[in-house]
């Protein structure tokens, strides 16, 4: 019994600790926070960067880890290559997705779904960080340990359905996206970590053929 109250405390403690290290920003931090990262957004041209995707499931103990590499070139064209533990990539462009599965290729017209060019939409803007519109989201401004924390939740009811909330986590300095964290309607959530960014490099169309 014991050992489950000091277990209990622990926990408690835990997240009293982790709600601790949130803070609320002033309208004047947002007003600032808004501005400096909309600046770089506009600056940002091409950007490729290495991630590690962690994709939490309920009913499994332990996170199921993917790692690989995405581009980005404005104004919408985007690759997301996974490399370990397999091979599979995403392109968006020109309105639809691409994708290549070890070599089986298909494709997706964003047209035909107005859900798919919302998501599409929303991941162009997480990358670039350019996805500040209140009247998609009711968005919520956050201090944690060095970086700023947005967090988004869709005011469209079909897309609450696939998406509860979304979490972009910015470098403070940089202010450009160091992690997208996904919340879907159950517990399950997927959180990418961007890291080794390269911005305006040059970038040749025929990356985004798949």
């Amino acid at each position: 019994m014991k050992t489950k109250i000091f277990l209990f405390l622990l926990i408690l403690n835990s997240c009293n600790t982790a709600f601790a290290q949130e803070q609320k920003m002033t309208d004047a931090e947002i007003t600032s926070f808004k501005q400096d990262v909309n600046v770089v957004a506009k600056k940002i041209k091409t950007l490729s960067t290495d991630f590690v995707q962690y994709k939490h499931l309920d009913f499994l103990s332990k996170d199921i880890e993917t790692s690989g590499k995405m581009i980005f070139k404005e104004p919408d064209l985007l690759q997301w290559q996974y490399k370990k533990p397999y091979n599979y990539s995403i392109v968006f462009k020109n309105g639809k997705i691409l994708i290549n599965d070890e070599g089986k290729k298909s494709a997706v017209d964003i047209g035909n779904s107005k859900i798919f060019a919302r998501i599409n939409k929303l991941i162009v803007g997480s990358v670039s960080g350019n996805m500040f519109d209140d009247k998609e989201f009711t968005i919520s401004y956050f201090k944690v340990k060095g970086q700023n924390l947005a967090k988004f939740i869709p005011k469209d009811a079909t897309l609450k359905k696939y998406i509860k909330q979304i979490e972009l986590t910015f470098d403070k300095e940089e202010a450009t996206v160091v992690q997208v964290k996904l919340l879907e309607s159950s517990e399950d959530y997927t959180r990418i970590v961007l890291k080794n960014k390269v911005i305006n490099a040059k970038i040749d169309d025929s990356v985004f053929s798949n």
